[in-house]
């Protein structure tokens, strides 16, 4: 704890002060312009990987970075709540699903369904993915550990952006030019991101030109 609250003074001391209008202006409001869907891996930081300010990112973080498909239910689900805010309330234009390299919950879709007994809401939760390591199968050129392990997480990435899209106001948004969606890679150890390409159906590094 101790670190926590000295990271809470150095913030308070150094970035609030030099953000202090910022602060000032979205204290009230906020207006984002992404909905960025991430893994909730400890990794993976958002705010850190775009540069991007507070008050810029609506942000979403889950077990394998899942969007569930759109469904009318008495349950309490998170994460459709969380894309129904952004679309209909906060009516941002972007759309960001960001999975990583060495991913934990795309890994345990490869595993048997035994091997997730100690962890059964995980195993619930990753069900939403089942489609993927199908996919993956029939992709793969050879089975090295790699190769399986990029495609499960790109395959992921492009399973949640289809997931997506079964959402009514983001399908017609989408449809209409009004938003934006990007499926991403990001590397850990390399710091570099992959966007996938609907032109060549590839995921390609983001590059500068």
């Amino acid at each position: 704890m101790e670190k926590l609250f000295k990271g809470y003074m150095k913030f308070k001391e150094d970035d609030f002060e030099r953000h202090r209008q910022l602060f000032k202006e979205i204290g009230r409001k906020q207006k984002p312009h992404t909905l960025f869907i991430g893994c909730s891996d400890s990794r993976v930081v958002p705010n850190l990987i775009t540069q991007t300010n507070p008050g810029e990112l609506f942000i979403v973080r889950n077990v394998a970075n899942i969007v569930p498909p759109y469904r009318q239910t008495e349950e309490y689900v998170a994460t459709t709540s969380a894309v129904e805010y952004a679309l209909l309330a906060l009516k941002v234009d972007t759309v960001v699903i960001c999975g990583h390299s060495n991913c934990g919950g795309c890994a345990a879709l490869n595993l048997p369904p035994e091997q997730l007994d100690h962890l059964p809401h995980v195993r619930k939760w990753l069900e939403v993915s089942k489609e993927v390591k199908g996919r993956v199968d029939r992709l793969l050129t050879d089975d090295s550990t790699e190769e399986r392990e990029w495609l499960t997480e790109q395959i992921n990435v492009l399973v949640q952006m289809k997931n997506l899209l079964t959402y009514p106001y983001v399908a017609e948004r989408f449809k209409t030019g009004q938003l934006n969606i990007y499926g991403w890679h990001y590397i850990i150890e390399t710091g570099e991101i992959y966007n996938f390409n609907d032109e060549t159906q590839l995921f390609e590094l983001l590059t500068f030109s």
